[in-house]
């Protein structure tokens, strides 16, 4: 999966950071420490980490990832990630 989303909410910049969804590579999720969680309401999981993103994009830096591009969404920051 060359493609990552990583995300928070503007409120909790130190973590934590939403790093995948239901059908994100679990080999990597591991190798972040991601959990999954099922939000109550949502019919989806997500995967979190309770690390600030600033750390997550270093962890996903040196695997190879790159920050292709970063936009936020009312109170949501998203970066977009690609591995070549």
């Amino acid at each position: 999966m060359p493609y990552l989303l990583v995300s928070t909410q503007i409120r909790l910049e130190v973590g934590p950071t939403m790093v995948g969804d239901e059908h994100s590579d679990p080999h990597l999720m591991s190798i972040l420490g991601a959990t999954k969680r099922n939000t109550l309401g949502n019919n989806f999981c997500e995967y979190y980490v309770n690390d600030a993103p600033r750390v997550v994009l270093d962890k996903l830096e040196s695997l190879g990832y790159r920050v292709v591009s970063m936009t936020g969404v009312g109170q949501t920051l998203v970066w977009c990630l690609h591995k070549e």
